[in-house]
């Protein structure tokens, strides 16, 4: 795996879904904890995709979706900010997740300007 932001993105989700684990487990955690694992591994898997885009509008549909993924994880980490305690991880993923939006953003906004 590259060092680059293929590797953040697997790092992220896989410090997100070890953060999942350690949430209460009643029924909105529950709720809240299948959307956030799904989009914060769904993120780098659509990168991941577009690693191997056939062609040029493949890959920006792909970085577009791990965009829309990112921007949805960050929307759950932000409701269990709201409604837990104040945690130090909380806090490390949500800044991670709106660099990582940033990081998307930026190809998809790039990938846009070429392709027009």
């Amino acid at each position: 795996m590259d060092e680059g932001l293929g590797k953040r993105l697997f790092d992220f989700a896989v410090r997100t879904v070890k953060y999942c684990r350690k949430l209460p487990e009643n029924k909105e955690y529950q709720i809240i904890t299948y959307q956030l694992i799904k989009s914060s591994t769904s993120a780098g898997a659509n990168y991941e995709e577009a690693q191997g885009a056939i062609s040029k509008p493949d890959f920006f549909n792909k970085i577009n979706i791990s965009l829309k993924e990112m921007r949805e994880t960050n929307y759950w980490l932000r409701i269990i900010r709201e409604i837990k305690t104040l945690d130090e991880e909380i806090e490390y993923l949500l800044k991670e997740s709106l660099e990582l939006m940033r990081i998307l953003g930026s190809i998809s906004s790039k990938s846009t300007k070429r392709n027009n």
